[in-house]
């Protein structure tokens, strides 16, 4: 069984001396999850297990236990080297739609060039054959084709990208300014700012159940492991109406990762405490947590001002030019062969990746605008539901007060332990004699009484 990574990174963050609550809470794992990963990391780590005289479990792992994993495990060496190899191939994927772009304008520039070089030249040859010499009549091909001399300007790169340097450099200078870094105010070079005008950055919120569940974790932990559904449900989607809403059922997804349970007061109202949770290898101390779950919004791209309009203007240099160049072929070039017979090949590729670099960004420019409104309306039903928190009635006032008579926190310390794999039984036992001593002279005193 490979190691959960998750539950790595959480011993790595805990100091490597954790319990199933401590892990739970930290990765925002399912405890029955956490708790088979425990068992198995501990296994293969070479961890140990210390059990304090209540029956609580805290593990403890070498602060190399990655190392030893490494070794011991061919995937984990695998996975390693492949994300090292993914980085490289992904970033020649990012950086190969640029290079697509670049050559595709330049194949496009080269065949109109050649095409009227060729025409050119038959026409020079016609006239020369029948002795006519008007250097008007050179260009009378040029309508024919439909071709305009004035279209060239859209190959001229510095004209068009004259309107933004300006801004681009300002922009430059004011990243510059706020970078700590010198040198670092623009991560993205242009062939990747092409990837990012084309598809994006990814989704922003890729991690966003990770996040919600490290949150609920984190507020049921702050509160020491009991909390009421007000509390729960600024962190939770679709809360649902009716007696759905009314009977707190959204809270059981809760209660059945963390393994919670249900009190309920005196009054009828129900709070649930997490034990689980309440058991910590340390003190824990109460962590920053954000008042509500908040998506991030999706972005259409993180290039800057400059490299998308400089992207745009090569977009629409080559679809341009993909369609000045599919005018000239129509005609009769049979004659030319070679270079442009490729060309009239490839044509038809030429022109779907022309279209398809400005039609793309253009959909995906509205489709993040309707995501984004969806993300606006899910965070606004969360603050409201934390602004509802905030402002406490007396009802909610009583619920929170009869939670707080199951809070509390557990510390296992080495003081507490009955018994640890790391030392023989003999060896504990002869550590721990004074302890045993003392508790069986306790319990004799008790039969006395």
């Amino acid at each position: 069984m490979t190691p959960n990574p998750a539950i790595m990174k959480a011993v790595d963050n805990l100091d490597y001396r954790v319990t199933l609550g401590d892990v739970a809470a930290q990765a925002g794992l399912d405890v029955k999850v956490a708790e088979q990963g425990l068992l198995a990391l501990a296994t293969d780590a070479g961890g140990h297990l210390q059990v304090s005289e209540s029956g609580e479990i805290v593990y403890l792992f070498p602060n190399n236990f990655r190392s030893v994993l490494r070794n011991k495990f061919w995937r984990l060496r695998l996975r390693e080297w492949w994300e090292k190899v993914w980085r490289i191939l992904f970033y020649l994927i990012r950086i190969s739609f640029g290079i697509l772009l670049i050559l595709s304008i330049i194949i496009i520039i080269a065949a109109i060039a050649i095409i009227v070089i060729s025409t050119n030249s038959d026409s020079e040859g016609n006239d020369s054959g029948g002795g006519g010499n008007n250097s008007n009549d050179r260009m009378v091909f040029l309508p024919q084709f439909g071709f305009n001399p004035y279209w060239f300007w859209w190959f001229d790169w510095g004209y068009y990208d004259q309107p933004y340097r300006y801004q681009h450099k300002k922009q430059r200078e004011r990243q510059r300014d706020k970078s700590p870094l010198p040198g670092k105010e623009n991560e993205m070079n242009f062939l990747e700012a092409i990837f990012s005008f084309l598809f994006g950055d990814g989704n922003p919120n890729y991690n966003l159940e990770e996040e919600r569940w490290q949150a609920i974790a984190t507020v049921i932990k702050n509160n020491q492991g009991a909390v009421v559904a007000e509390q729960i449900a600024p962190y939770l989607d679709d809360l649902g109406q009716g007696y759905t809403l009314e009977y707190e059922e959204y809270i059981l997804p809760v209660l059945t990762r963390f393994n919670g349970r249900p009190e309920v007061s005196p009054d009828g109202q129900i709070v649930y405490h997490f034990p689980e949770l309440q058991t910590t290898a340390k003190e824990w101390h109460s962590q920053p947590v954000s008042a509500y779950l908040k998506e991030k919004p999706w972005g259409f791209s993180e290039a800057n001002f400059g490299q998308i309009m400089l992207a745009i203007g090569l977009g629409v240099v080559n679809f341009v030019g993909a369609l000045v160049l599919g005018s000239l072929l129509n005609n009769d070039i049979d004659n030319i062969g070679g270079f442009i017979a490729l060309v009239e090949v490839i044509y038809p590729v030429l022109l779907a990746y022309g279209t398809s670099f400005l039609l793309l960004p253009l959909i995906r420019y509205f489709w993040v605008q309707w995501r984004n409104g969806k993300v606006e309306k899910r965070n606004q039903q969360r603050q409201n539901k934390a602004i509802t928190l905030n402002e406490v009635n007396n009802l909610l006032s009583q619920k929170i007060e009869y939670a707080r008579e199951f809070a509390k926190e557990k510390i296992i310390g080495n003081k507490d332990l009955a018994y640890t794999t790391e030392k023989s039984i003999l060896e504990q036992e002869a550590e721990q004699g004074d302890k045993i001593d003392a508790e069986w002279q306790r319990k004799l005193n008790q039969l006395g009484n």
